[in-house]
């Protein structure tokens, strides 16, 4: 049975950069697209990056700060995020569908920016 497993969330200050990473076991996990999301409290869970092939497409909020890629070699999806801002803080969860279309959630990791 496939499981995603997220790690890399903590406390930066504003500026900072953090990375995240959403691993994915089983021998026949192959990652086909991807994407990153993330809730902050009170608000609605949005998807922040997404893609696949090679391919990335951001939300207008992260663009040029927040890097998203997959290693299929490593099982591995992972989010950059650099110049990180308050407004940045929420819990942050990955999802992969795989190269037979089964989607697949890893768990949140919570990511707080502040001072």
């Amino acid at each position: 049975q496939v499981q995603l497993v997220v790690s890399g969330g903590g406390l930066v200050q504003p500026g900072g950069s953090l990375t995240l990473s959403c691993v994915g076991s089983g021998s026949s996990f192959r990652i086909g697209a991807w994407g990153w999301y993330r809730q902050a409290p009170g608000k609605q869970r949005e998807v922040v990056a997404f893609g696949a092939r090679g391919n990335a497409n951001y939300v207008d909020s992260v663009k040029g700060r927040f890097a998203g890629s997959a290693d299929n070699a490593k099982n591995t999806v992972f989010l950059q995020m650099n110049s990180l801002k308050p407004e940045d803080t929420a819990v942050y969860s990955c999802n992969v569908i795989d190269g037979t279309g089964h989607s697949y959630w890893g768990q949140g990791t919570q990511v707080t920016v502040s001072s």
